[in-house]
């Protein structure tokens, strides 16, 4: 149990001290952070250190978010990952004045019509946690383990277009990931190419 707790400990440390990385690698602790969700609660990525999180960089104006939202296969995704146990914390990474930009009230207004379920709805204007994890495109997937380490990042699926009818013969690398992560498995698939609109960054 000490040495457990020591761990625990240690990755926390790590995850706090860790530098602002141009690009998260997996195989490493992911960065913390700290954001306000959309009900002006500060969450840090290293509150959920124990269980597996799943990171979504989401813009609601983006057609290929609306693809896999207008379908629901976002919402399913999210329900069958928390349905698991994993943490799931959707990032607005979007400037005030971009598209996509969102203040809470309008971020639970998305949510509760949209249906979705994340953990947190997290509110990143400045781009910060964007910029830290070199997130380029919405969506744009992370997934960290129980030990904190980046075990899976880019798209949430392998076929790149706007196109909901794509959805049903394409691989769900996130939902394929987290089956490999519950088996004890390393991830197979562990990076791909995050496909959609661009992240809408202040710069």
């Amino acid at each position: 149990m000490i040495h457990r707790l020591f761990t625990g400990a240690a990755i926390v440390a790590a995850m706090v001290a860790a530098p602002a990385l141009a690009e998260q690698v997996n195989g490493r602790h992911a960065q913390n952070f700290a954001l306000t969700d959309m009900h002006g609660k500060t969450v840090h990525l290293s509150d959920y250190l124990g269980k597996v999180v799943v990171l979504e960089w989401n813009n609601p104006g983006c057609p290929f978010v609306q693809k896999h939202y207008r379908s629901g296969n976002m919402q399913k995704t999210q329900a069958t990952a928390r349905e698991s146990g994993v943490v799931w914390l959707t990032v607005n990474s979007g400037a005030p004045g971009k598209q996509g930009h969102m203040n809470g009230a309008e971020a639970q207004q998305f949510v509760s019509s949209q249906k979705a379920t994340p953990t947190h709805y997290l509110l990143d204007p400045k781009g910060v946690v964007g910029h830290a994890y070199a997130a380029k495109t919405t969506p744009h997937m992370y997934i960290v383990d129980s030990d904190g380490t980046l075990v899976y990042q880019g798209g949430i699926d392998d076929k790149p277009t706007a196109d909901p009818a794509d959805i049903a013969g394409a691989r769900n690398h996130v939902l394929a990931a987290l089956k490999e992560i519950r088996a004890g498995q390393p991830v197979s698939v562990a990076e791909t190419r995050p496909y959609g609109c661009s992240v809408k960054y202040a710069n």
